[in-house]
């Protein structure tokens, strides 16, 4: 696994780690479990020790995660980013969470407006060049959503804003990620740059060349040439429902969706380097979209080949075809996160242009652009991510009274991927007793 040094990993790490804290139990952490059938003999191995829940993070993990909760039914099995649990639900024991992390994304796009208009206004620019450029990992709806929430949050400040994409076909690697940042730069002349992928490679390139960065995943102010503004998914709030629930007995949600109101989605503040209000603008942003004033997806706010989408059927119940199967448009908005955690908003809007290496872009094409998402397990590409797998163990020693909770951290990693465990203990007889 990439450890901390992959800012998705240390998402789960520093989560699993705060809650384990809050709870009075340790965590211990074992590396290099590929993704595949090593994940399934890993969730294997720790409920025939003992363990009543399992927790892993990795989308390519899914199948895996999901044959082990066949197996064992009274083990809780924890899987966020995946798509199978609302349509498994004879597997009660089986579940899925995400974040609703386009909204973070839109409000960090309404800082990057600010900073594009600052750069027309003092003449730095003209209309015609602000592009903000985006480093994606895979053309996955997971990314897909997120780059074009944060181009709607720039484009509501900015209007003549453009949006160019490279992707690097791995979740993980620096050197790959930096290319597709000094690409986007030096090429497609982009002002600004985010990404998300889970290196520094993007943001350290931006730094080097002075240009203003949207980070991910955590808070990189280090970067004082660069670093304008960042969002990411807190873990914490679902890492506390899950082991609370399973220290409890509580039944658990099939499908968790963390969002801004319950602090699953969180968003920095601007920088310095941030224009003077950008701190204003983005706290309203968040506050509509918080009170539903604002609808990321509100479909009157972009076109496709220069209509106005008004029925879209997104592949919801995941199945072997990718089969769009689910109308999502409706009251005026794509309905993100609504009917399943993941995400599945895979459309390539108008003003987003996909650069390849001679940095050309897909320019205006006759049919929507649109991708299928591929389990992520299957693709071998260099700097594949794994995932993090949670274990609760609660034997009962009648003598002694001891509570013993073990959680296992699979973090996303690559084709060498890893699974991360932890193994946690709690002497409380209270616990014991639930």
């Amino acid at each position: 696994m990439h450890d901390e040094q992959s800012s998705y990993d240390k998402n789960f790490i520093d989560a699993a780690n705060d809650i384990c804290d809050e709870k009075g139990v340790q965590a211990e952490f074992k590396t290099n479990i590929p993704e595949g059938d090593e994940c399934y003999e890993a969730a294997k191995e720790f409920a025939n020790n003992g363990c009543k829940a399992v927790f892993a993070d990795s989308f390519g993990h899914e199948e895996y995660i999901l044959k082990a909760a066949k197996e064992f039914p009274n083990v809780e099995f924890g899987h966020p980013t995946g798509t199978l649990a609302h349509t498994n639900k004879d597997v009660t024991n089986f579940h899925n969470a995400f974040a609703s992390i386009y909204e973070g994304r839109y409000a960090t796009g309404v800082a990057a407006g600010m900073k594009l208009n600052e750069m027309i206004n003092n003449g730095e620019i003209k209309d015609s060049e602000a592009i903000v450029g985006y480093v994606g990992a895979f053309p996955y709806a997971e990314v897909i959503s997120g780059y074009t929430a944060f181009y709607l949050g720039v484009k509501s400040i900015c209007n003549s804003a453009k949006m160019k994409v490279r992707y690097t076909n791995s979740w993980y690697d620096e050197n790959l990620e930096k290319e597709a940042a000094e690409k986007l730069i030096d090429i497609d002349g982009c002002k600004i740059i985010s990404q998300h992928a889970d290196s520094s490679g993007a943001p350290n390139v931006c730094e080097s060349k002075g240009v203003p960065n949207v980070f991910y995943n955590g808070e990189n102010p280090t970067l004082t040439k660069s670093y304008l503004i960042s969002s990411r998914i807190n873990w914490r709030p679902y890492f506390k429902y899950f082991i609370e629930s399973t220290l409890n007995g509580d039944k658990m949600d099939p499908d968790w969706t963390g969002n801004l109101e319950n602090g699953a989605v969180e968003v920095y503040p601007a920088s310095s380097l941030a224009p003077s209000g950008t701190q204003n603008a983005v706290d309203k942003a968040i506050s509509d979209l918080k009170s539903k004033n604002i609808k990321v997806f509100d479909t009157s706010k972009f076109t496709v080949n220069g209509e106005t989408l008004t029925t879209y059927k997104a592949d919801v119940d995941t199945d072997p075809n990718y089969e769009k199967d689910t109308e999502v448009i409706s009251e005026g908005y794509f309905h993100e996160s609504e009917y399943r955690s993941a995400p599945y908003f895979d459309i390539i809007i108008d003003g987003i242009e996909i650069s390849d290496d001679n940095g050309n872009g897909n320019g205006d094409n006759d049919e929507p652009k649109t991708y299928n998402i591929p389990n992520r397990g299957k693709n071998k590409n260099k700097g594949l991510s794994g995932g993090t797998i949670v274990a609760i163990i609660l034997p009962i020693v009648a003598i002694i009274a001891i509570l013993v909770a073990v959680i296992m951290l699979l973090s996303k990693g690559s084709s060498e991927a890893a699974t991360k465990t932890a193994s946690i203990a709690n002497s409380s007889i209270q616990n014991l007793n639930k």
